[in-house]
């Protein structure tokens, strides 16, 4: 019964807007830094996506072009 009065009571100390705000300024340096460190990473994610549309992209038009050849020499 205690616990949940104690649980209460945090949560509404957590709902007002000034804590939130705070906390989210507390909170900021560390995700800045946290996505500081992620960017290389996510720079080369972004370049092995792009590379393998390139490619699933080439072998379509290379299957569209045999494909092509093949409708040519049946008529």
């Amino acid at each position: 019964m205690l616990s949940d009065e104690l649980y209460n009571k945090c949560f509404e100390f957590l709902r007002k807007e000034e804590v939130k705000h705070e906390i989210k300024l507390f909170m900021k340096p560390f995700i800045d830094m946290i996505i500081q460190e992620l960017y290389p990473y996510i720079y080369l994610s972004l370049l092995f996506v792009i590379i393998s549309f390139l490619l699933i992209l080439a072998i379509f038009m290379l299957l569209w072009k045999k494909m092509d050849l093949q409708n040519k020499n049946i008529t």
